[in-house]
């Protein structure tokens, strides 16, 4: 439970430090359109940070929740593929790297479905 406790605040401030790199030093050196892909890819680290956190918290109650763990690892795995990918394709243009987003999102619903799912183990 630790570890997606430090993974959230890992997570939660390397996307605020994103968020103000962007709007600070990178607003004249990017395009619109690549400012706003890292716009979307700050907000989903962020939201998933925090998802992290509660993941964590839950885990404090029922460490063996498994369903929990998956979410964890699921949100994890999100935030690298979803926002890692937008981060890379907003820096480099490669377009290609826009194709592994949708995995990210995948594995983001996957989390929030586990999470639900946990609610069966905190009653």
């Amino acid at each position: 439970m630790g570890i997606f406790l430090a993974l959230a605040g890992l997570l939660g401030g390397l996307g605020v430090g994103m968020g103000a790199f962007a709007a600070h030093a990178l607003r004249t050196q990017l395009s619109e359109g690549s400012l706003h892909l890292l716009e979307t890819a700050v907000r989903y680290q962020m939201v998933h940070a925090l998802a992290l956190g509660l993941v964590a918290l839950l885990l404090v109650r029922v460490p063996s929740s498994a369903v929990l763990w998956a979410a964890g690892w699921a949100f994890g795995l999100g935030v690298l593929l979803f926002s890692g990918s937008l981060y890379a394709l907003a820096f480099t243009g490669i377009r290609w790297l826009g194709a592994i987003t949708p995995v990210g999102g995948v594995a983001f619903l996957i989390g929030w479905a586990c999470l639900a799912l946990s609610a069966r183990s905190l009653s």
